[in-house]
C-alpha cells in the first residue's frame, strides 16, 4: 500500500509499522496489501447462512448472509461500491482496516497494522466523499509517545484510504482539547466544540485552519455571539450556529431562511448530516399552538432553504442532547428519534402520544422509506440494542408496526438490501452479522 504521511509539526514518536499479519474471519480471510485480490474470495456466508441466528424483521432472512466476529464498534459503508469497512485489534494496540462486499460477504482489499495514538480504543471509523472520491476515515486522539504530559503533544490522528483501491493518507492535528470530528461535508471537520475547528481534505492532507474571527458573524445578530459553536460543514463552508440562530460564513442566514410560521430569530440546528441540517424553531408569536409546540424543519445545507417541516409538542425538560439525524443512503428519507421526514414528497411526522411524550426512537431508514427503531427506548443506541419494544416505520405514510418483541432491528442496509444487525456474545465480542432480503 503506497503510504503518503502529512505532519504540521514535528511531534516526538515514532508510529511503528508491524509485520503484516494474516487473518481470518468468519471463513474468508484479507490480503495483506491494499489492493483486492485478483482471484475472488469465497463468500464467507454459507447455505446455511450465519452462525448466530437472531430474531430479525420478516423481511429478512437468516438462511443465508455473512457473519464477522470480534470488530470495532463503528463500522462504514461506501455509498457507491457497497463496500464495507471494519477493524480488528492486530496485537497490543495496534489495528488494522479491512474491507468485505456487504453484499456477499467476500473480502476486499485490507490496510496494514498501525499503532494510533489510543492505543488502547479502538480508532472511530467514518466515511466522507470529496471531489467525487470516497474515503473510509480513521480517526484517534491521544498523546504523541508514552510520556508526553503537554497537552501541546496531544494529536487528532487520521487516516483516510480511498475506498476503491485504499491507497492511505495520514494527517497528523495537533490538537489541546478532546475534539469533536464528522464529516457532514465535503472533508473532514475537526472541532473543540465551540469557535476552533479545522478542515481536513482526505485527498490532498490539505489542513485550513478556522478561529473565531473568521466566522463573519450576521449583522444585527446579538444571539450569534452568545454559545457560537461550529456545527458542521457545507459545500458552501462551515455551518455556525449561535444562541438562538445559525448561519454559513459568507452564505446564507437562518433568519433568512426560516420556514413559514415560524419565528424568524428562533433557529437552533440540533443534528447535521450529509447536506441537510435539522433545526428547531419556535412558532411565531400569536400562532394558536406557541406555546404548546415547535417547528422541526430540514435544511439544504448549501441555500439554507427548508425542505419539509413538522409540529411537535415541546419536551417537559429540554434533553441534554438532541438524537442524531439518519440519512437513507439515497438521501431521500431522514429519521430523528421520533421525527421521520420524506424528503421527496415533503412530508413530515412526529410520533409521540397524546400527552406529548416521546417514547419512539428512530435508528435506520432504507431507500425503500422503511425506518427501524423502537419504543420506551431512551435513544436509538438502545433501540439497536435490543432495548424497548421494536417497531417498523413506513416513511412515505407514517405508519407505524410493532415487531415480536424478540426482534433485533438493523443498524442500517448495505448493498442489495442487506440488512446488519449487531449483537454482543457471552465472551463480550461483538459480532457483526449481514443478513439479505427474503425474496
Amino acid at each position: 500500500m503506497r503510504q503518503r504521511i502529512v505532519r504540521l509539526t514535528l511531534l516526538g514518536g515514532v508510529l511503528v509499522l508491524a509485520l503484516l499479519l494474516v487473518l481470518t474471519t468468519c471463513g474468508g480471510g484479507s490480503p495483506s496489501g491494499s489492493r483486492s485480490d485478483k482471484k475472488p474470495r469465497k463468500p464467507v456466508s454459507t447455505s446455511k447462512g450465519p452462525a448466530t441466528q437472531l430474531t430479525v424483521p420478516p423481511s429478512f432472512t437468516t438462511q443465508r448472509g455473512w457473519e464477522l466476529i470480534g470488530t470495532s464498534p463503528d463500522y462504514a459503508l461506501s455509498r457507491t461500491t457497497g463496500r464495507l469497512a471494519y477493524l480488528v485489534r492486530t496485537g497490543e494496540g495496534q489495528y488494522r482496516l479491512r474491507t468485505i462486499e456487504s453484499e456477499t460477504g467476500r473480502a476486499g482489499w485490507s490496510g496494514q497494522n498501525w499503532r494510533p495514538p489510543a492505543g488502547k480504543h479502538f480508532p472511530h471509523l467514518l466515511t466522507v466523499t470529496a471531489d467525487d472520491q470516497e474515503y473510509f476515515v480513521t480517526w484517534s486522539y491521544g498523546k504523541v509517545g508514552e510520556d508526553a504530559p503537554d497537552p501541546a503533544d496531544r494529536i487528532v490522528s487520521l487516516d483516510a484510504y480511498a475506498v476503491e483501491d485504499g491507497a492511505r493518507r495520514r494527517v497528523e492535528v495537533p490538537w489541546t482539547s478532546v475534539p469533536t470530528v464528522n464529516v457532514t461535508g465535503p472533508g473532514i471537520l475537526i472541532g473543540d466544540g465551540r469557535t476552533n475547528s479545522v478542515v481536513v481534505d482526505p485527498g490532498t492532507g490539505r489542513v485550513t485552519r478556522a478561529t473565531a474571527a473568521k466566522l463573519k458573524y450576521p449583522k444585527d445578530c446579538t444571539s450569534c455571539r452568545k454559545l457560537t459553536e461550529v456545527r458542521g460543514l457545507t459545500s458552501k463552508g462551515l455551518l455556525v450556529s449561535g444562541a438562538r440562530e445559525f448561519w454559513v460564513p459568507g452564505g446564507w442566514f437562518s433568519r433568512n431562511a426560516a420556514p413559514k410560521g415560524a419565528d424568524r430569530r428562533s433557529g437552533v440546528p440540533t443534528s447535521v448530516a450529509r447536506g441537510v441540517v435539522l433545526a428547531k424553531w419556535q412558532l411565531a408569536k400569536g400562532a394558536k399552538r406557541a406555546r404548546t409546540h415547535e417547528l422541526w424543519t430540514v435544511h439544504d445545507t448549501e441555500t439554507g432553504k427548508p425542505l419539509v417541516s413538522v409540529q411537535c409538542h415541546k419536551p417537559a425538560v429540554e434533553p441534554g442532547q438532541y438524537p442524531q439525524a439518519v440519512l437513507s443512503p439515497s438521501g431521500s428519507y431522514l429519521v430523528a428519534g421520533n421525527l421521520a421526514f420524506d424528503l421527496d414528497t415533503k412530508k413530515g411526522y412526529c410520533f409521540e402520544d397524546t400527552d406529548g411524550s416521546r417514547s419512539l426512537a428512530l435508528a435506520s431508514v432504507n431507500d425503500d422509506g422503511t425506518a427501524y427503531g423502537a419504543t420506551n427506548v431512551r435513544n436509538a443506541a438502545d433501540a439497536l440494542a435490543g432495548g424497548g419494544f421494536p417497531v417498523r416505520t413506513d416513511v412515505s405514510t407514517g405508519a407505524t408496526y410493532a415487531l415480536a418483541a424478540n426482534v433485533r432491528v438493523p443498524g442500517a442496509e448495505g448493498a442489495e438490501g442487506v440488512g446488519l444487525f449487531r449483537w454482543t456474545d457471552e465472551k463480550d465480542r461483538l459480532h457483526l452479522i449481514g443478513y439479505p432480503r427474503a425474496h
